[in-house]
């Protein structure tokens, strides 16, 4: 089948993955769109899972005060080299988990990091892991993106592994 130019770029402007990944994904999908950004997703979170071995020892710090000053983060961020670390699109990645821990207010990482006894008298589990979890949560500004499925994306198109360390979050009052 050939897949015109324009769905390609259409893909990557949606994806931000390279034109080969794109024009692969089409080909696999008989040119649906759709399907092909959820393949390109899946893709990236396969790259992600192959990479988690690799030692994350660089990254960033980032801050976010939301507009009042009343809320505040501090998010660590970690990747495998000081390359990527600097890289814009590591930078806006980072921003936007920062702009996400202020929003959504989650208490953990992932599910792994919740206690036994915390999630044990919880009628749907589920439902708890979506709303406390950060991995687990839709990304505030795509909900139907989850910051797992974003961080697969970021790694399948940096090429390194990376790591959400920690974060903290503030608010007045609180």
């Amino acid at each position: 089948m050939k897949i015109p130019v324009e769905a390609i770029k259409e893909l990557r402007y949606m994806t931000s993955a390279s034109v080969a990944n794109c024009k692969k994904a089409l080909e696999e999908t008989k040119g649906d769109i759709k399907k092909a950004a959820e393949f390109l997703r899946k893709q990236g979170l396969e790259i992600a899972a192959k990479k988690q071995s690799r030692a994350a020892k660089e990254g960033r710090v980032e801050a976010y005060i939301h507009h009042g000053n009343k809320i505040g983060v501090l998010l660590e961020i970690n990747c495998e080299s000081d390359f990527v670390a600097r890289n814009s699109d590591f930078a806006q990645f980072a921003k936007d988990l920062a702009m996400q821990i202020a929003a959504a207010s989650p208490l953990y990482i992932k599910r792994e990091d919740v206690p036994a006894e915390e999630v044990a008298h919880e009628k749907n589990k589920e439902e708890f892991y979506k709303n406390h979890c950060l991995l687990e949560q839709p990304f505030v500004k795509d909900p139907g993106l989850t910051i797992k499925d974003y961080l697969g994306s970021i790694v399948a198109k940096i090429g390194e592994n990376i790591i959400v360390r920690r974060f903290t979050r503030y608010k007045i009052g609180e």
